[in-house]
């Protein structure tokens, strides 16, 4: 145990003594209440041997220091009786007023009274409950601890609540403080421990613990040699459009307007087509008006394969067509505008404008095809059956360079011949008949 430095007067021996009596005789140790630390020479002290002056009734302090507390805590100033049992420390140092109100009592020969509460306590109780606190903000948060008190030993230390212990009463360790404390500690434990697994989390998404971040717009993600990862990748190929098979172009209308004027100008479609049959043979070359827009190879294909077919005019062998591109066909099927067309059935003597339909311009060489109703069809076919319709155009204007005159339908449901006026209308003299491309049509 260290000595105390403090020094002053000397006690009167008597008062030491009738204290000491009457502790003895009571059993009871009188515990003072720690004060501010303040040294004060109301009081003398009777010194020892060797120059130092104890305190009366209380022991020494461990590690040499004095128990500086609030003077009275929280019962007031006075001297408080401990008993048997009761949970002290020995070793605080008394204050000067403490050893004073001591001698008094000592000479008036009375017991010390246990002091009331403190003013400021029972309002407290009596004062009305404050308005509730605004709500905390989210998220755990831990309070800093506070700075230990360097006047005080380990050992008081850790027997110290939170608050230090100097502004109210000394918590019971049995009673609501223990348990404030307790909880307190294990919810400080379990804060702890979620903070600890959400920084776990974070630094396993920052190392790539099977999470990917979002990336900023605009930025490349970079691998681990510093090239674009999407340099690894190959290289998606353009996607193409499917081209359309000739039987789709055919069933397939185009814009062209109804009183379309081009320039009258023809071009011959290059290329040749050999006749397959071996009938009679028909050289024939295709040209197309110079501006129209439309497919012409399309156009002499059609040609080409329609005529040829074993329900045209090629039936049973009975003829057969070769497309040319010289300057002597047995005749010209020519692809114009509906000006153009009109211009060329005139030298004939024929009025295609009123229906805007086509011609075998018998007077010249050529076969008019009106390219508005090879581009739009007819109302009689409708436009599912443009296919129909575009090889009926073609076996009907070539049947009259065969010479075949018009030819109506005589029975009603039937379908109508490939020599009728199908494009003007299906019903002729009250019989209506149904759409037909072929010369000899499937029974």
């Amino acid at each position: 145990m260290g000595r105390h430095s403090r020094k002053g007067p000397k006690s009167s021996g008597p008062d030491i003594e009738a204290a000491t009596a009457d502790a003895g005789a009571d059993r009871e140790a009188v515990r003072p209440v720690p004060g501010t630390g303040r040294r004060r020479r109301s009081v003398e002290a009777p010194a020892g041997s060797d120059g130092h002056t104890p305190f009366q009734q209380t022991g020494h302090v461990r590690g040499g220091h004095p128990e500086q507390r609030e003077p009275g805590g929280g019962w007031g100033t006075g001297l408080q009786q401990l008993h048997r049992g009761d949970d002290h420390r020995p070793g605080a140092r008394p204050t000067a007023q403490q050893q004073a109100a001591a001698g008094r009592q000592q000479s008036t020969g009375t017991r010390p009274l246990v002091p009331g509460p403190r003013r400021e306590f029972v309002d407290a109780f009596d004062a009305p409950p404050a308005p509730p606190a605004p709500p905390a903000p989210r998220g755990p948060s831990i309070p800093p601890p506070r700075p230990a008190d360097p006047s005080t030993s380990v050992g008081e230390r850790d027997e110290q609540p939170p608050g230090g212990g100097t502004d109210g009463p000394a918590p019971a360790k049995d009673g609501k403080g223990a348990k404030g404390r307790t909880f307190t500690g294990i919810a400080a434990a379990a804060v702890t421990t979620v903070l600890a697994v959400v920084v776990a989390g974070q630094v396993t998404q920052d190392n790539g613990g099977g999470t990917t971040s979002a990336q900023p717009s605009g930025v490349d993600r970079l691998g681990p040699d510093g090239a674009s990862r999407s340099d690894d990748r190959p290289t998606p190929e353009p996607v193409r459009a499917k081209p359309l098979s000739y039987a789709q172009k055919m069933a397939k209308a185009y814009p062209l307007a109804p009183e379309l004027k081009a320039s009258g100008k023809f071009e011959a479609v290059p290329g040749t087509a050999k006749a397959p049959g071996r009938g009679h043979r028909y050289r024939y070359r295709i040209d197309v008006e110079k501006g129209l827009g439309l497919d012409a190879a399309l156009f002499a294909r059609a040609v080409q394969e329609t005529l040829n077919d074993d329900r045209s005019w090629a039936h049973d062998g009975a003829m057969t067509f070769e497309r040319v591109s010289t300057d002597d066909p047995d005749f010209v099927i020519t692809l114009a505008s509906p000006g153009t067309t009109g211009e060329w059935c005139m030298k004939s003597g024929l009025d295609t404008t009123e229906d805007n339909v086509s011609c075998d311009s018998a007077a010249t060489e050529r076969v008019m095809i009106n390219a508005y109703r090879w581009a739009q069809g007819s109302s009689t076919f409708g436009p599912d059956k443009l296919f129909a319709y575009r090889q009926m155009l073609i076996n009907h204007e070539v049947g009259h360079r065969l010479g075949h005159d018009h030819v109506s339908c005589g029975t009603r449901g039937a379908l109508a011949p490939v020599m009728q006026q199908q494009t003007k209308s299906l019903n002729i003299d009250g019989i209506k008949c149904r759409p037909n491309a072929w010369v000899y049509p499937p029974s």
